[in-house]
């Protein structure tokens, strides 16, 4: 094979993983995540683009007091930021596998 075609083809691949990378993102930003903390107190909707669509805190909760309130909503906020980082690292994952990149490159392209 000579150098030209190598090019060529390393050209193919690059375009290639740019349009399933652009595709993965897309994706991502209408997957959703679900977490909560104190049994469910504190509801948080997150897209894998770590947008958060929906905070819910249940009526209950807003008797007590105000740093319980902001721990319990920190908590369901780092809880979904986990699994739409998680959830991103898959789908990315996904998006360069079979383009023969090496596992440590394929995270590049997020």
């Amino acid at each position: 094979m000579n150098i030209q075609a190598l090019m060529q083809q390393a050209q193919n691949m690059q375009k290639q993983v740019e349009v399933n990378v652009e595709k993965a993102k897309k994706e991502l930003a209408n997957k959703e995540v679900h977490a909560e903390a104190g049994s469910g107190l504190v509801k948080v909707t997150m897209t894998g683009r770590h947008v958060v669509k929906r905070l819910s805190i249940d009526p209950s909760l807003l008797e007590d007091e105000p740093d319980m309130i902001e721990d319990l909503i920190a908590a369901a906020i780092n809880d979904a930021v986990r699994q739409a980082d998680e959830l991103s690292e898959t789908t990315m994952a996904n998006a360069t596998s079979g383009m023969g990149l090496p596992p440590s490159m394929q995270g590049l392209f997020g």
